[in-house]
């Protein structure tokens, strides 16, 4: 596995690959450098379509997944389900999630997290998930087509509403639920891909394959949300 070098860090108001501004985030990611010197083990950026239509949302890199392979979903449990269904409904050039140079291209689509470290034992604390907003405000606001926002999980659905700006006991998260958003994209929750959800049935492919179906009808159609902006 060929990972970037740490030399040409990127920094922009969405990403800063030597940002530091959670301590216990950028205290463990030392460990871990230490500990895998093979890993990426730094902030991961987000991935896909510069201009995208559709933006994904999830909560952190996995430890040896994303925070190894230094792009989001890939090289863990959770990719495979991810990138199949996105390549399902013409998101993705191929369903493959293995590696950054495995050729994988998004197509108008873009795929974030909520917090860009990965946190140890995969739990971010509330004033980490805040830190990292002010990324997650920039991403929104340089994607000028965007038109669908889908989350995945109650902690990335969080991250969105108080990115726009908005009351979190005002927007509560529902998997399946489509909602009309005051900058004119729709939001569209889904449980997260993780190994428990999927292993214990609480979200199977077929339930996930329904909702990118769902944002998938929007983008083609225009299909309207089940609920309007608040």
């Amino acid at each position: 596995m060929t990972l970037p070098s740490q030399d040409s860090a990127e920094r922009t108001p969405a990403y800063d690959a030597d940002c530091r501004l959670c301590p216990r985030l950028a205290t463990f990611l030392d460990d871990v450098r230490v500990r895998h010197p093979g890993y990426w083990a730094r902030p991961v950026p987000s991935f896909g379509d510069g201009d995208p239509r559709l933006l994904i949302v999830g909560l952190a890199p996995g430890l040896h997944g994303a925070n190894a392979t230094g792009r989001p979903f890939t090289g863990d449990w959770c990719g495979p389900l991810l990138y199949s269904t996105l390549h399902r409904h013409g998101f993705a050039t191929h369903p493959g999630s293995d590696h950054r140079g495995d050729g994988q291209s998004l197509v108008d689509c873009r795929i974030a997290n909520a917090v860009k470290c990965v946190p140890p034992a995969n739990k971010p604390e509330l004033d980490e998930i805040r830190r990292c907003n002010g990324y997650l405000v920039h991403e929104i606001a340089m994607a000028p087509r965007l038109q669908a926002i889908l989350t995945l999980g109650t902690i990335a659905h969080r991250a969105v509403v108080e990115a726009l700006g908005l009351k979190v006991a005002a927007w509560r998260f529902a998997h399946g639920a489509k909602l009309a958003l005051p900058n004119g994209a729709t939001l569209f929750d889904s449980y997260h891909v993780s190994r428990y959800n999927t292993n214990t049935g609480r979200l199977t492919e077929a339930m996930f394959d329904a909702v990118v179906a769902s944002v998938r009808d929007h983008l083609d159609r225009g299909d309207p949300p089940h609920g309007p902006t608040r």
